[in-house]
């Protein structure tokens, strides 16, 4: 497939949706400044507390952790997700767009992870763009896969977010209360959802036959389910993992309160715009008393994973390049052979 036809095959943007207005730029900022300045209070208070001022006081923080142990803890952590993450993929472009061996989906997924510390769905864009000149793979149907992925990351993070309310609702902040009601609003949802794009709901809409929910058209319920499934380790390792980290800076906390708080925690980092930050700041929310040290935890847990797994998309920068720059009749070629093997499967 060339450029051209992968311009022209999807419709033009509309021109009248225009630019976001003044306050949906200014509200990033202004959630990200007040979350700032509301760490700086709270530390600059910790700090006075102890009689220090801010840097000597995080200083402190840093010099009582043993980061040889932290390290050990986070390069395989890190470079686990990784691997599952990249099962996740494969298993989804599998399904729905092209046959595809699991180790050529490592360079697909790593060298994504660079663009992701700007933002986690531009990474995902550019795993589209790959899968596009690699595989030529048609651009709606790449972006239906990629939507498919992060629809099924919102169930995964919330059903666990459930489950850790569940067990540990007591311990949890009262806001946190809201999680069984969105689950509950999410089960309901998803239950239509299903109806209208494998049921009667929508058998007569042009909606669900547009190339961009090719992926939900041809997704059952197990399909959903099995995408739960795969990430499930990934989210138990973390547990098991950010408790540990979390008792080298000094804190305690068990496994059970900790699987009530990082799925809420996971999902505000995935999320685009500001809720990173509000995500490092939740640490220091649900940890009262240790300002100091959950503002440092959450800093380097955070930006340590971002920049490890951007770090492992360098290992396959080169070939991603070669791949994507110079593989698109190539990919034309996968194209037309996984859809022969598939007419021929479907025919048998």
């Amino acid at each position: 497939m060339s450029d051209e036809e992968f311009r022209t095959e999807d419709p033009a943007p509309d021109a009248s949706l225009g630019k976001p207005s003044m306050w949906q730029i200014l509200l990033p900022w202004i959630i990200t400044l007040a979350c700032f300045g509301y760490l700086y209070t709270r530390l600059e208070g910790a700090a006075a507390r102890e009689g220090l001022d801010l840097v000597d006081y995080l200083t402190n923080i840093f010099s009582r952790v043993s980061w040889t142990k932290w390290l050990a803890l986070m390069v395989p952590y890190s470079m686990f997700f990784f691997l599952i993450d990249s099962l996740v993929v494969w298993r989804v472009v599998s399904w729905f767009n092209t046959p595809v061996r699991y180790l050529d989906i490592l360079p697909i997924r790593g060298s994504s992870y660079i663009l992701s510390i700007l933002n986690e769905q531009v990474g995902k864009g550019a795993m589209g763009l790959y899968l596009n000149r690699r595989y030529g793979v048609p651009g709606w149907e790449v972006g239906s896969s990629m939507i498919f992925i992060m629809f099924c990351e919102f169930f995964y993070l919330l059903g666990w977010a459930t489950v850790g309310w569940v067990l540990r609702r007591d311990d949890l902040p009262e806001v946190f209360g809201i999680i069984p009601w969105i689950a509950g609003g999410a089960a309901i949802f998803m239950a239509v959802w299903l109806l209208f794009f494998r049921g009667p709901l929508g058998r007569n809409s042009a909606l669900r036959d547009r190339p961009l929910f090719k992926s939900f058209r041809e997704a059952g319920g197990l399909r959903y389910l099995t995408i739960l499934a795969f990430r499930s380790p990934a989210l138990l390792a973390a547990v098991i993992v950010y408790t540990n980290a979390l008792r080298l800076f000094g804190v305690e906390a068990d496994y059970g309160q900790m699987l009530g708080y990082l799925p809420v925690i996971f999902f505000g980092a995935a999320t685009p715009g500001p809720m990173r930050t509000v995500a490092i700041t939740l640490w220091v929310v649900l940890f009262p008393g240790n300002e100091g040290e959950m503002a440092t935890f959450g800093f380097v847990q955070h930006n340590f994973f971002i920049f490890f797994n951007a770090a492992i998309g360098l290992l396959f920068l080169r070939r991603a390049n070669r791949e994507l720059f110079g593989g698109a009749e190539e990919g034309q070629t996968r194209l037309s052979n996984a859809t022969t093997h598939r007419d021929d499967s479907e025919s048998q």
